[in-house]
């Protein structure tokens, strides 16, 4: 069987002009890119022809067959129809339209979406101001991200992430839109944390039940406790709190998980973004460094009215973030914790799976180009209606390492392979990855286990500095192994298998389920894997869940430009994935410049809900509501129009 995967590159992408974009409109990556510049220090050359010359990429690759390096048999070449679909519904075609798009025989409605109050003390949003503080706080919060639904003695729970806010519609003020005042300050980190709204279904129609007495919002200034190996440890102590056992707040919360105890785990992802130095010739250490935390934050200026953001002032306020979270959304007064043991980075989410003896395994993946991919594997075991307390206070971390024979390790981060305290690797789990020798990664975002077989897949969203720069930390990036493209632009989907399938065992088999690319305009390794066409093709794939029938659902946070290498992707989008044949169909697609990103469904699985993240991030959507009103971020409902399941 011919392969599209090759070496050869087809084009030279024009590198983005970030300088001339406002904070505003830069992404966070982009952000890290200016403010914490990766030296152009790999010899390119030189690791293109290292990558040529491994087994593991021309032999395990292009020589092996892309069928077989992709699914680890032939089932890819069986996508043409040999094997029956299990898709139900007509793949749709992408597009630039403002609105979401979805195939015949299915709708859609908007649940709840920023601004909207959760009691009846809170206000309407005032779309000139962008509320008060008050408001904020009263209300869902803002970009909603990964999310859950949770079904407690008859109540239907939304349990929503709010990752950042929009600054140009939260805060429409002068000098690009950052806080001026103290309420400024306050409506922002009101803007950030969880959102947990009771829904209920009035005839088909999905309502909140504002003031519910499990509605709650957790913001940027809520009491969280800290536990596990680093909890008052000097790294964490502050003036506000000399025992390092409480922090103030969540923020840029990613993905999520749920546990098999019923609490939900909350990812905190770029918390470097809200950290600046009022002292401009203060040194930067070299673990702040590898942390991207700079002189300068994002533009949030949350320091001006809350000193504990200076790092000047606060060198280990920073320390305290970066963290999974964990609580109860059943209990509405429920204690919420940092689970330090699970290592801190810029979480995406947190897959939770119990293995064969019963001890609780999480996977995570740390979303920075060349950061690597994380497993958690719990000292004791999960005994339904027994304490979980400690379950993800006590264990091992493992860091992954691919080697071009498509199999792999887990690394354990311990004091003994890393000469680090336990509290350390805990709180520079990046530098204590390092120290073993994690594969640096092309920004492992969302992971996802099959609910059938012991099968993991990771979503690689994307690198452009593949093969060209190494990470914050100084390791190189070469191509090869699962990063197997230079400068990549559309990322990839990684299948990983426990050679003794069990979700405890240190030893896999790894493969690629899918190279996203662009075959209307690329030959070669730009164009993607066989099951990418024209008429499902896509970039950067990020959220990633399966449903109960075993099909994996990928939501995309890439370029939509539609342009040059992105022409005819559209905006992005949602796809469902047949993990048996390798058949990927397109099943939605999102308003223009949003991230398709949360998904869960019903309890009955009648309804999908679906998160459209920052519509209009760059000035240009009216989403949801139309001309003459503001962009706002909303979790939809979608169902089947002859009321069967949906997933």
């Amino acid at each position: 069987m011919s392969s599209k995967l090759s070496l050869k590159q087809t084009t030279t992408s024009t590198p983005l002009d970030m300088l001339a974009h406002n904070d505003e409109d830069l992404s966070f990556d982009e952000f890290d890119e200016i403010n914490s510049p990766r030296p152009n220090n790999t010899d390119f050359d030189t690791i293109l022809q290292q990558a040529i010359t491994r087994r593991g990429f021309i032999g395990g690759v292009v020589g092996f067959g892309l069928s077989q390096f992709l699914l680890s048999n032939s089932s890819t070449s069986q996508a043409a129809g040999t094997q029956q679909s299990i898709f139900d519904f007509e793949p749709i075609k992408t597009n630039s339209l403002d609105t979401v798009t979805i195939p015949k025989g299915f709708s859609w409605q908007v649940v709840v979406q920023w601004g909207d109050p959760l009691w009846s003390d809170g206000a309407p949003l005032d779309e000139k101001t962008g509320g008060t503080a008050h408001s904020q706080s009263r209300a869902f919060g803002d970009n909603n991200d990964g999310m859950s639904f949770i079904e407690h003695n008859g109540h239907n729970l939304l349990v929503a992430n709010n990752e950042y806010i929009n600054k140009r519609t939260l805060l429409p003020l002068p000098k690009k839109h950052r806080p001026q005042t103290t309420d400024d300050v306050l409506k922002s980190k009101a803007g950030h944390g969880i959102s947990v709204v009771e829904i209920i279904n009035n005839g088909g129609k999905w309502d909140i039940v504002k003031d519910s007495p499990l509605n709650r919002r957790i913001t940027a200034d809520t009491p969280i406790e800290i536990t596990g190996p680093a909890a008052g440890d000097p790294l964490l102590q502050t003036k506000a709190d000399p025992a390092g056992v409480e922090a103030l707040g969540t923020f840029n919360n990613c993905g999520n998980g749920l546990t098999p105890w019923g609490t939900y785990l909350t990812c905190e992802e770029n918390f470097n973004g809200y950290f600046s130095s009022s002292d401009k010739n203060r040194k930067t250490t070299k673990e702040e460094k590898r942390y991207g935390l700079r002189q300068k934050d994002y533009g949030y200026n949350w320091a001006i009215a809350d000193e504990r953001f200076d790092m000047a002032k606060h060198p280990n306020e920073p320390n305290r973030f970066g963290y999974v979270v964990e609580f109860d959304p059943r209990d509405p007064t429920s204690p919420i914790k940092k689970r330090t043991k699970l290592g801190r980075f810029k979480h995406e989410n947190a897959e939770v799976v119990i293995a064969k003896d019963n001890r609780v395994v999480v996977y995570m993946g740390d979303d920075e180009r060349g950061e690597f991919l994380y497993k958690f594997v719990s000292r004791d075991i999960y005994v339904p209606g027994k304490p979980t307390e400690k379950l993800l206070n006590k264990g091992t971390l493992y860091v992954a390492k691919f080697y071009d024979d498509q199999r792999g390790s887990w690394l354990p981060l311990t004091p003994e392979t890393t000469s680090m305290s336990e509290a350390e690797i805990c709180i520079h789990t990046r530098l204590a990855a390092s120290k073993v020798g994690g594969t640096t990664m092309d920004r492992p975002e969302w992971v996802a286990a099959h609910p059938e077989k012991t099968q993991i897949y990771c979503a690689l969203t994307n690198n452009k500095n593949r093969g060209k720069k190494p990470n914050q930390g100084g390791d190189e990036t070469p191509v090869g192994g699962p990063n197997p493209r230079a400068q990549n632009l559309y990322g990839q989907i990684l299948k990983l298998e426990p050679i003794g399938e069990n979700h405890t065992d240190t030893q896999f088999e790894w493969s690629l389920f899918a190279l996203a690319g662009n075959p209307t305009i690329h030959h070669g390794d730009m164009a993607g894997s066989e099951n990418i066409t024209p008429d499902n093709m896509f970039n950067s794939p990020d959220g990633l869940a399966f449903d109960t029938r075993g099909r994996l659902w990928i939501q995309t946070d890439g370029k939509t430009t539609n342009k040059d290498d992105f022409a005819g992707m559209g905006n992005n989008q949602m796809l469902v994935g047949d993990t048996n044949t390798g058949q990927i169909a397109r099943f939605l697609v999102g308003p223009k410049e949003c991230e398709v990103t949360g998904l869960c469904w019903s309890r009955d699985r009648k309804t999908m809900f679906v998160g459209i993240q920052h519509p209009g991030n760059k000035g240009g959507s009216h989403f949801p509501l139309g001309s003459n009103h503001s962009p706002r971020s909303s979790i939809i409902a979608v169902t089947r129009d002859d009321g069967e399941p949906i997933g």
